[in-house]
C-alpha cells in the first residue's frame, strides 16, 4: 500500500485481489506417512481449491471530499475491502494508493490492550494512527470528554462495556484528524444519545471536506448521507455510482435472486463467488427533449449564491423538444449539503400539464415566494421525468447556494409560525408573527 499526498483522488484501487487459505479440519484419521504423502502430491493446495478468493480484481476511485457508502451481502467481500485500505490486509495482487491520513473504525475494540486504562489505549492507539505523543497529548482532554467516559477513562478498558468500547475508539479515529475515515457500521452500537452525537460529529467530517468510506446495510443511510455508494457482489464491484441507482439495482438482483431460489449466505464460499444474477437492463425510451441549462435566481433574476430564509427564489429550467413530446415532466430536488432532502416534487405531482406541441425551446420555472430554511448550504437538482416521476435524465450540473438567517434554529425548514403567552398576571409583549 502506497501513502501519498498530491491527488484529487483520496483512495485508487487498481485490480485488487485478495486470498485467504482455507483451514478445513479434516475428519478423517491420518498417519504421518499419509500426511508425509498428501504433502508431497501437493493435494493441500492443489489447482488453488484450498483458497477462498475474498476479492476479484477490484478496481475502485474514492474521489478527495466525498462520503462513500459500501453496501452487498453478507460474505461479498465489503469488510476485506475496507480492511485492505487500512493496511490491516496486503493484497494478493493489484496496487492500492492512500492520499493523505487515514483512521478507521473497523472490529469494536480492534488494537485496544485489555489490560491497559482507557487513556494508555488513547495513547497507543494514536501513534498507532500516526500522531506524536505530543499530539495525543495536546487532544487527549478532547478525546476523554467526548467519549463521556469520565472516571472509567483510568479503568482496564476490559472492564467496559461493548457500548463504552465503542466511544473510546470513535472518539480517537476522530480526533486524530485524518483526511481519510473508513467505518464498518460499528455506529450501529452504543445509545441513541452517542448515535447522534456521532452523526453530528461525521457531518463535521463532510463538511470540513474529509473522505469517509462506510460499509452498510441500511439503505437509507447509503442513500440520505452518501455521495457515492458502491455494491460489492460476489468480491467484485457491481456498481458505483449515484447511490439511488445503485440500491435500485441491488434490489432487484436480490429480488430476482429469491425468486430463482438461489441460497443467500456466504457468497464467498459458493461456487464462482455465488454473485446474484445479472440484470437485463430496463429499456429506456429514447429522450425527445434535453435539459439545456438549470438556473436559480432571486425575484429579481439576479443570480444566487447566498440568500435569507426569508427570501424568495425562481429556478429556471432551459429545455430544447427534438419533437413533439407528451408524458414528460421535470422533477426537483432541493438537499442539504449533509445529504438530507429538504424537498422533492415533480409536476406530476403538482398537477402541471407538460404536452410539447412540436420540436423547439422552453422554459420551465419554479417560483418559491419564501424560502423557508434553516441556515446551512443546500443544492437543487433537476430531471427529466417520465410517467409516475421515473427519472429518466438528470442535470449534469446542480445549483448550489448558502442560506443566511438571523435565527439560530436548527433542522431543515422554518414553518410559518407564532409564540402566544398567556396566564393570569404575566405581561405579555406584542406578538411577533414568524415567516407569516
Amino acid at each position: 500500500m502506497t501513502i501519498a499526498i498530491a491527488s484529487p483522488d483520496a483512495i485508487v484501487i487498481r485490480n485488487v485481489v485478495k486470498r485467504f487459505k482455507k483451514n478445513t479440519i479434516r475428519r478423517e484419521y491420518t498417519t504421518l506417512k499419509s500426511e508425509i504423502v498428501r504433502w508431497l502430491r501437493g493435494k493441500r493446495d492443489a489447482d488453488g481449491k484450498s483458497m477462498i478468493e475474498a476479492l476479484r480484481g477490484v478496481d475502485l476511485v474514492v474521489p478527495r471530499g466525498k462520503t462513500v457508502g459500501v453496501i452487498g451481502r453478507n460474505g461479498s467481500g465489503k469488510s476485506t475491502l475496507l480492511k485492505l485500505i487500512t493496511g490491516i490486509y496486503s493484497p494478493t495482487s493489484g496496487t492500492i494508493d492512500i492520499h493523505g491520513r487515514i483512521s478507521a473504525l473497523l472490529d469494536l475494540g480492534a488494537g485496544f490492550h485489555p489490560d491497559f486504562s482507557g487513556r494508555e489505549n488513547i495513547l497507543i492507539n494514536g501513534i498507532i494512527l500516526g500522531m506524536s505523543r505530543t499530539e495525543i497529548r495536546d487532544r487527549m482532554d478532547e478525546i476523554i470528554a467526548f467519549s463521556e467516559l469520565g472516571e472509567f477513562i483510568d479503568e482496564p478498558v476490559r472492564t467496559y462495556s461493548s457500548g463504552m468500547y465503542m466511544r473510546l475508539a470513535f472518539s480517537v479515529a476522530t480526533h486524530v484528524d485524518p483526511d481519510i475515515l473508513i467505518i464498518d457500521e460499528i455506529l450501529a452500537v452504543g445509545d441513541e444519545h452517542f448515535g447522534k452525537k456521532s452523526l453530528a460529529k461525521m457531518t463535521e467530517f463532510k463538511r470540513a471536506g474529509k473522505t469517509i468510506v462506510i460499509v452498510t446495510h441500511d439503505l437509507g443511510t447509503l442513500e440520505r448521507w452518501c455521495d457515492l455508494g458502491a455494491w460489492i457482489d460476489a468480491g467484485r464491484i457491481r456498481e458505483f455510482g449515484p447511490p439511488a441507482e445503485v440500491i435500485r439495482s441491488y434490489r432487484r438482483a436480490v429480488a430476482l435472486a429469491e425468486q430463482q431460489g438461489m441460497v443467500m449466505d456466504a457468497p464467498a464460499l459458493a461456487p464462482g463467488g455465488g454473485a446474484l444474477p445479472s440484470l437485463v437492463p430496463p429499456a429506456r425510451p429514447a429522450l425527445s427533449l434535453g435539459l439545456d441549462s438549470v438556473l436559480l435566481t432571486r425575484r429579481d433574476g439576479t443570480a444566487v449564491e447566498s440568500v435569507d430564509t426569508e427570501d424568495g427564489l425562481e429556478l429556471r429550467v432551459a429545455f430544447t423538444a427534438r419533437e413533439a413530446v407528451a408524458d414528460l415532466g421535470f422533477g426537483v430536488e432541493l438537499k442539504r449539503a449533509d445529504g438530507t432532502v429538504a424537498y422533492r416534487t415533480n409536476t406530476f405531482v403538482e398537477g402541471v400539464p407538460l404536452n410539447v406541441e412540436a420540436a423547439g425551446s422552453g422554459t420551465v420555472r419554479l417560483l418559491i415566494d419564501r424560502l423557508g430554511l434553516t441556515a446551512g448550504a443546500y443544492s437543487f437538482s433537476v430531471t427529466v421525468c417520465g410517467k409516475e416521476g421515473r427519472k429518466l435524465e438528470t442535470s449534469e450540473s446542480t445549483c448550489s447556494f448558502q442560506v443566511r438567517s438571523g435565527v439560530a434554529d436548527e433542522g431543515v425548514t422554518r414553518p410559518p409560525h407564532r409564540w402566544v403567552v398567556e396566564g393570569a398576571g404575566a405581561r405579555v409583549s406584542p406578538v411577533r408573527t414568524v415567516g407569516a
